[in-house]
């Protein structure tokens, strides 16, 4: 289909640009021969075409391994803090503090394991199956290992979760951004970008509700080995996934190559101030549930469910409005849909369950472009720099330095703010409880409101539906 406003001839010509011209500084010879190796290094019936259609099997394929990493992170991010503070009676202004310099320490590491993926990619995708399989056994180990820690004394528990944090993190960091550089790497106008996107976020999303209910129905042990088992099926199924056509450069081994493009420092600072926006809630919402709203526990897994099931059930829509608005538009949506569900979250109060779960159905749908469509428009980007093939473990590395910044942020500063001023858990001070409210509900709309307006400042950079690649 051909992008409005742009001539046939010329969306013709430059899908063909694609599939024979070299990158910028290239020579023709070199990216033929890397495109042979890309055609060699795949098993057969596995070759990636980057103009056809996504088939179930292969979004399958690829998108699996998104279950368990959600399915991890929704314990690390959300239930993690939770559990250390009410089960383990760790301060908040100490618990945050952890929290903060472990995700400080896994964000600023992000860029250099992306140069480390470009490498291994440069070498062939089998290196790259082999670093996840050993990433993904220090993932399941620090997971166990950081919800069964060994000491309750202060010290020792706080030196045990900073050490397994660090750990886990590093780990898990590893497989997500090999996981993201394959996906980018398969190429695709905005649609098939999109879907690719939307197979690993919507099996994500099963993997989040699954970590949501399963704490509750099965208990933290045989969570682990839940997690354990979707982890071994989601690396299995990786391995069968389309092969990316990847070419040696030099630019993998450049570590500020992604923050030299005006265009790709734009729309991360998009994806900062919102995914501030989302982190912060995510970091309070069991607070804000237990004390502000005072529902029962046995509700939590409701409302966690009803938001992660609303945003996977929302994708195909979100996926049916960039077909007719383009990828930048339909997050600017999404963007107003969660400051609408969270400015209601603001008026409601003790026994307040049901409107709740309707907030968290509206912010669920919302959160469904949050996932599929920065990532799609991010390999866009990459396309369209010329680096497809060569450097997007760089530049997953720097989106995921900020995706862990955003989660240090909101943990480092949302947390030791509402100690400041008055708010433990357990409180039922109206202006503890006021702190609160500000602090899950309406600082996030501020941040939302301010990443929509650079988004609209900007769009026109990222609406080209096809690039070269």
């Amino acid at each position: 289909m051909n992008p409005p406003g742009r001539p046939k001839g010329e969306y013709r010509s430059a899908q063909h640009e694609g599939l024979a011209s070299p990158p910028p500084g290239r020579p023709k010879g070199e990216h033929r021969s890397a495109q042979h190796e890309g055609l060699a290094n795949s098993p057969p019936g596995r070759v990636n075409e980057e103009h056809a259609p996504i088939t179930t099997g292969q979004g399958l394929s690829y998108g699996a391994l998104g279950l368990p990493l959600a399915f991890v992170a929704l314990p690390l991010y959300v239930i993690l803090p939770n559990h250390y503070a009410t089960s383990f009676g760790m301060p908040l202004a100490t618990l945050g503090l952890i929290l903060l310099g472990a995700r400080l320490f896994d964000a600023f590491i992000d860029p250099v394991i992306g140069r480390w993926c470009d490498r291994l990619f440069a070498h062939s995708p089998g290196r790259v199956l082999a670093m996840g399989a050993l990433a993904a056994v220090v993932l399941a180990a620090g997971f166990g290992l950081l919800f069964f820690p060994a000491t309750r004394d202060p010290v020792g528990l706080a030196a045990w979760a900073g050490g397994f944090l660090v750990l886990t993190y590093a780990a898990y960091s590893a497989l997500s951004v090999a996981h993201q550089s394959w996906g980018a790497m398969l190429g695709g106008d905005e649609a098939r970008r999109s879907r690719i996107v939307a197979w690993r976020e919507g099996l994500a999303l099963l993997g989040v509700v699954l970590a949501s209910v399963a704490p509750t129905l099965l208990g933290l042990p045989l969570t682990w080995v839940l997690f354990c088992a979707c982890l071994a099926i989601g690396w299995m199924a990786w391995t069968r996934a389309m092969r990316p056509r990847t070419r040696p450069s030099a630019q993998a081994t450049d570590l500020w190559l992604p923050l030299r493009r005006p265009d790709f420092r734009r729309l991360l600072g998009v994806f900062v101030l919102n995914g501030i926006a989302s982190a912060i809630p995510a970091t309070l919402v069991l607070f804000f549930v237990q004390d502000r709203l005072l529902a029962p526990r046995s509700m939590e897994p409701a409302f966690l469910g009803t938001y992660f099931v609303c945003a996977a059930a929302s994708m195909p829509l979100w996926l049916t409005l960039v077909g007719r608005i383009g990828l930048a538009r339909t997050w600017m949506c999404g963007m107003v849909l969660a400051v609408a569900a969270f400015v209601w979250a603001a008026t409601l109060g003790s026994g307040d369950t049901v409107a709740f779960l309707l907030v968290c159905a509206a912010s669920g749908i919302a959160l469904g472009t949050d996932l599929a469509l920065p990532g799609a428009m991010l390999a866009g980007l990459i396309g369209q720099a010329g680096h497809r093939g060569s450097a997007e473990g760089a530049y997953f590395g720097w989106w995921n330095f900020a995706t862990k910044l955003n989660l240090a942020l909101a943990a480092g500063l949302a947390l030791p703010l509402l100690a400041l001023f008055g708010y433990t858990p357990g409180a039922r001070d109206a202006s503890a409880l006021g702190a609160l409210t500000i602090a899950y509900c309406l600082l996030p709309c501020v941040l939302k409101l301010g990443a929509a307006a650079l988004l609209y400042r900007h769009q026109h950079q990222w609406t080209v539906k096809g690039e070269p690649a």
